[in-house]
């Protein structure tokens, strides 16, 4: 039976990676800055509703979403000049002690009274500068200290910890939100990467060094021409800028929606994401299940169950809702 394949098959496959003490110490780390994030997910948008204007609510929540995430695609664009040569350690430790500074201080003007929308969305941009490059380096860490039979488990390892994140951390996020404000599970996200940032430091050098390779190519325009010369790739670049170009309302809609068509407070909101991320989750299973079928089949069978939670019952903010259905009917 396919379930009893699949509890044979991760002791087998993921117990060799725990032989090797960089990875055995990187994955808890990682685990617990995901599940803060997971938080955020919930706190960011809750705060940005307490401390927006009379009638400004939406624009400041899209404002708190897009300097959360858009600084780390602009960093990613930026500093490669700078960035690329250092090693995946360096960089993973340097984005998590960003993300502990700029997300630790928003506690803190919260607890002084001084936490205004300007500010906020200032320490959230500082946050997210550096988290694109944190994010790659983790996988590029695990191959580097991994054998290459053991790659495609520890990525595995790590995107099942960045999925579990998405339900686990946004239900937290509701719970702790009937006792503490929101400010302070951003403090908490700021501490799971302060703890990111010291385990990092103690990695040590890799049990099992990089083999030496050819320098990458990095002539000007070269990601265009392997762009033209694998037009699936394209296709799937395309198909991902519509979905996040067509989800983003999603992430202002729902608090709105919960704020102020349900009167609930972050404890909905975080059951919502939550079964956002159930979703989410459960839409990889055609595609780990069926290890024949093709890339895009499986893209194809996953998504419906993934767009599902996209769709609340009527409210004067359901038509926010279909955009986000729609990508996946791309």
């Amino acid at each position: 039976m396919i379930s009893a394949r699949l509890l044979r098959r991760p002791p087998q496959a993921y117990r060799p990676l725990f032989a090797h003490r960089p990875f055995r110490r990187l994955l808890p780390a990682v685990a617990i800055s995901d599940l803060g994030d997971g938080m955020s997910m919930v706190a960011v948008a809750w705060l940005a509703v307490q401390i927006s204007p009379p009638g400004a609510g939406g624009p400041l929540i899209g404002a708190a979403v897009a300097a959360y995430i858009l600084p780390g695609a602009i960093g990613a664009l930026l500093l490669g000049r700078w960035l690329r040569s250092l090693p995946a350690q360096r960089l993973i430790h340097a984005n998590a002690w960003t993300r502990a500074f700029f997300l630790g201080c928003i506690p803190l003007a919260w607890a002084l009274g001084i936490l205004h929308p300007a500010l906020y969305l200032t320490l959230l941009a500082g946050s997210s500068l550096l988290h694109a490059w944190g994010g790659s380096a983790k996988y590029a860490l695990a191959a580097q200290v991994l054998p290459a039979e053991q790659h495609l488990a520890a990525n595995a390892l790590l995107s099942t910890s960045t999925c579990a994140s998405t339900i686990v951390g946004p239900a937290l996020a509701g719970v702790l939100a009937a006792a503490i404000a929101p400010a302070w599970i951003i403090g908490l996200d700021a501490l799971s990467f302060a703890a990111l940032a010291l385990q990092s430091a103690r990695l040590g050098e890799p049990d099992t060094p990089a083999p030496a390779g050819p320098a990458p190519d990095t002539r000007p325009g070269e990601g265009l021409r392997l762009l033209r010369a694998r037009p699936e790739l394209l296709g799937l670049l395309a198909v991902t800028w519509l979905f996040n170009l067509f989800y983003g309302p999603v992430e202002v809609a729902l608090p709105l929606f919960v704020a102020q068509d349900l009167h609930a407070g972050a404890g909905a909101l975080g059951l919502y994401w939550a079964a956002f991320g159930i979703g989410a989750v459960t839409g990889t299973w055609p595609s780990a299940l069926c290890e024949t079928c093709r890339c895009g089949r499986s893209c194809c069978a996953s998504s419906p169950v993934t767009a599902w939670p996209c769709c609340p019952s009527d409210s004067t903010h359901q038509q926010c809702f279909p955009s986000g259905v729609s990508p996946w009917a791309v």
